[in-house]
């Protein structure tokens, strides 16, 4: 992890999904030697795919996966917990110059070097991260975790409603100066140059996660307008794509469906 100049990392904790191997066929025999797979799992995850068969080699790896076993989980809250290497991974990797993340729903199919090269080198970007395929207000983020019960419902309120006093307006997407295509981001899947201002936003991202709800859609609008009003003079180079290209990199699966515990 010391010594990783390009990463592609996710993380299953709670045995909350099947691991989902990268389509190896569509993997460039450079990217295999080059970059570094990570998938960060707990102990229970780790017993749980063992007596799937999937079993680490004498290397740690499953596949093109090295299974990095996470012990002391900083929360009780297994997708709070996920931030933390969805959100801070220029903190796992110091080296690392680049890094894609990918829920443990999805399946890559591409090649990292590729994905890199087209949402940020050839759009000179430094963050690229795509928009909702249906949702583009935090107005509607809202009542949707409300509805589903993503989330406590008072704990939504005390976030959303100290964000609309620190300045956070309704997604206007007939404003031509709006600075976002949309504000609610499919995140689940994020490419990353560590340069200091995308590892500033994400630092900010998670402190958000960190003190307010696990939902992180909720709070990304947020800081990045406050990111570029708190700092007019530094530009921060996001790219927003739509989620049909994220669709093209990507195979979504459902999550597990766990068992509920036996009644005695």
């Amino acid at each position: 992890m010391n010594t990783c100049k390009v990463v592609v990392s996710s993380c299953i904790f709670g045995s909350s999904d099947f691991l989902r191997r990268p389509t190896s066929r569509m993997i460039s025999e450079f990217s295999k030697k080059n970059v570094c797979f990570a998938m960060f799992v707990d102990e229970q995850t780790l017993l749980t795919l063992s007596s799937e068969g999937s079993i680490p080699d004498d290397e740690g790896h499953i596949g093109l996966w090295r299974i990095v076993v996470v012990k002391n989980l900083p929360y009780k809250d297994m997708r709070r917990t996920g931030k933390v290497p969805k959100l801070l991974s220029h903190r796992l990797f110091p080296s690392s110059r680049y890094s894609i993340w990918l829920d443990s729903k999805m399946r890559l199919q591409a090649d990292p070097m590729l994905i890199i090269e087209f949402f940020l080198w050839r759009t000179r970007s430094e963050y690229a991260i795509s928009n909702h395929y249906d949702r583009h207000c935090v107005w509607e983020e809202v009542v949707r975790n409300k509805l589903l019960n993503k989330y406590n419902h008072t704990a939504i309120d005390e976030q959303f409603i100290f964000y609309q006093s620190d300045g956070l307006t309704k997604f206007e997407p007939s404003d031509p100066n709006t600075p976002l295509p949309s504000y609610v981001p499919e995140g689940s899947f994020i490419v990353r140059a560590h340069t200091p201002m995308s590892n500033l936003f994400s630092c900010l991202w998670f402190n958000e996660v960190d003190r307010f709800t696990s939902r992180d859609q909720l709070s990304f609008a947020y800081t990045y307008l406050k990111l570029r009003r708190m700092n007019p003079e530094k530009p921060f180079y996001l790219n927003m794509f739509k989620d049909c290209e994220r669709r093209q990199m990507t195979k979504l699966f459902k999550h597990r469906q766990l068992s509920p515990p036996s009644v005695t």
